[in-house]
């Protein structure tokens, strides 16, 4: 049966004690330094796993280190443990590996690693696009806001990924801004935008009244101007919070509760799948950077399908389709690291009512 592996990392160090009870009794200075030297192990097998067209069995790979060791090391370090775990899955007879989480974000996309493994690995981000845009539509609609009609906005559009999210999601609206310091930095997505779609997209570097007017937001970048204040969005907005880490969302959440958040959604896998792991999702279901290396899998696509840094449009259509063939869907939303709930955006809902 043919096989894939996909890695995660811990968040914190409370992911260890939660795996570990016995790791609660060690000090935070030990169970740092036992991240950084402890070697990617393989976690759990991956099985019941089937669409109408094939089956296929998987594994996940723990790279043991947390969020914030990965932000603070050399990249250097850093690729040599993807590189290990990479490897790990390699020797185990995975014929495709995922990078999970913020590895594929802050090392170079999988591509040290897929020289250095001698077996394809992808990042999850054609996916990840693909699951974010059916997840600005779902919010869109569970927030009663018309879609077309509404005042789209999206920050980061230089980056690749930013830039897909706007040309896909420009044929979904009538109002759509991208923010730049620079207007010449976006004059040639803006051009193409207009030749694809017909839109003529407005560009804008006045933050606070850009956000005033959005009543959705698609934030594709860690970068956000200090300037962006949960204070100036309009109640009822939607905001997407594409790219790990969450910083932009979680700051939002905390401050406003008349905004919906969303970070991910939630993917049901086909067939009767077993993880053998609690990563955080219900049964059944995983993250779009999950499903691809699944998808892919289960389609004998073994290459490096997102591969580096770039997302092609072309890899988001593709993936889109091929998870549709084989029965993948978006089944729910994900806000800061929790499922979002009916009753969840029903709250929302009524404090934007009850605002004078």
């Amino acid at each position: 049966m043919d096989k894939f592996s996909f890695m995660l990392h811990p968040q914190t160090l409370q992911d260890y004690v939660c795996k570990y009870p016995a790791a609660s009794h060690l000090p935070e200075f030990i169970l740092n330094g036992l991240a950084r030297v402890i070697p990617p192990f393989k976690l759990s097998d991956i099985k019941g796993v089937y669409s109408s067209l094939a089956q296929v069995e998987g594994e996940i790979i723990y790279c043991p280190i947390t969020t914030k060791q990965m932000l603070q090391m050399p990249e250097k370090v850093l690729l040599t443990k993807i590189i290990q775990a990479v490897r790990l899955a390699e020797k185990k007879g995975a014929q495709l590996v995922g990078l999970g989480t913020l590895m594929s974000a802050i090392a170079d996309g999988g591509v040290s690693a897929a020289n250095k493994a001698g077996i394809p690995v992808t990042t999850g981000n054609s996916y990840t696009v693909f699951s974010a845009l059916e997840c600005v539509k779902k919010a869109a609609e569970l927030m009663e806001i018309d879609l077309p009609s509404a005042h789209v906005l999206i920050f980061g559009a230089a980056g690749s990924i930013g830039s897909v999210c706007a040309r896909l999601l420009a044929k979904e609206s009538r109002y759509f801004t991208l923010v730049t310091r620079q207007k010449n930095h976006l004059e040639k997505l803006s051009a193409k935008i207009l030749y694809e779609t017909g839109l003529a997209v407005k560009l804008t570097g006045n933050i606070k009244s850009a956000l005033r007017q959005a009543d959705i937001i698609v934030a594709a970048t860690t970068a956000l101007d200090a300037r962006l204040e949960p204070e100036d969005l309009k109640p009822g907005a939607v905001i997407c919070d594409v790219i790990q880490p969450h910083a932009f969302s979680l700051k939002v959440a905390g401050q406003r509760n008349d905004v919906l958040v969303i970070e991910e959604g939630e993917i049901t896998v086909p067939g009767n799948p077993e993880f053998n792991f609690d990563f955080g999702f219900p049964a059944g279901k995983c993250s779009a950077g999950m499903a691809e290396v699944i998808i892919l899998a289960l389609e004998k696509r073994f290459e490096s399908f997102s591969m580096g840094k770039e997302v092609k449009i072309e890899q988001v259509l593709d993936i889109g389709r091929l998870a549709a063939k084989h029965g993948f869907r978006l089944s729910g939303l994900r806000s800061c690291g929790k499922s979002l709930t009916r009753r969840d955006i029903e709250r929302i809902k009524r404090r934007i009512t009850a605002k004078p």
